[in-house]
């Protein structure tokens, strides 16, 4: 769930920043049966700086079928949801202008029955000097309903590294500890030796005055 919530605040950050750069970054794969899931789709424009505009649809093919559905599509500012077995379970998570880069869905409440290939097709015109182009991008998700999320590689990797931080830490520490042990002794010694020292000189120079004494 938490993986899947940031993965969302990327797709998020992709909308806000409607001028900045694109990036394609490729959708989850695995759903929990009950929650939600971000279908992720993102089709950079060559050229940023080209205006233009598309419609993205959402088709799907259950597991085990060979024809796709058509659920979804959207086409700024409308966007519709054209089966019945998705019907108030898709919701547009993709750039809010008819300049459309990021063609992401949220689906609410996913099933088991949602286990499949999910296409999302956008239908791009790109605003030329010359003369419009017309272009079509068409990207798949294979999407997997499980009914306990499995653990990320990558957040099993974090976990291990966490760990491997924690005890370079107090590793660390212990070095650390012992160093400063062993300064604060060797100038225990060394304030001693000179104390030693010291008093070694002025019991020479006592024993000297002692003796001129004697002579006198």
């Amino acid at each position: 769930m938490i993986l899947h919530l940031s993965f969302l605040a990327v797709f998020s950050l992709f909308v806000c920043q409607c001028h900045g750069g694109c990036a394609e970054v490729d959708s989850l794969t695995e759903a929990v049966a009950g929650e939600g899931f971000l279908l992720g789709c993102i089709s950079c424009k060559r050229r940023e700086e080209v205006s233009g505009q598309a419609t993205v649809d959402w088709y799907f093919r259950p597991l085990g079928e060979e024809d796709f559905r058509h659920i979804f599509h959207y086409n700024h500012p409308t966007a519709d949801i054209l089966h019945e077995d998705f019907s108030g379970r898709l919701e547009w998570q993709g750039t809010q202008s008819s300049d459309i880069q990021i063609g992401a869905v949220y689906m609410h409440n996913a099933t088991f029955n949602d286990t499949g290939t999910y296409r999302c097709t956008f239908h791009r015109t790109l605003f030329l000097s010359l003369a419009d182009e017309h272009v079509t991008v068409e990207k798949e998700v294979e999407l997997t309903v499980v009914a306990v999320a499995n653990r990320e590689l990558t957040a099993v990797i974090a976990e291990i590294m966490m760990y491997v931080l924690i005890l370079f830490l107090q590793l660390w520490l212990i070095v650390v500890l012992v160093y400063c042990y062993r300064k604060v002794w060797d100038e225990h010694e060394a304030r001693e030796a000179r104390k030693a020292l010291k008093a070694q000189a002025e019991l020479l120079d006592s024993k000297d005055n002692c003796d001129g004494v004697q002579l006198e």
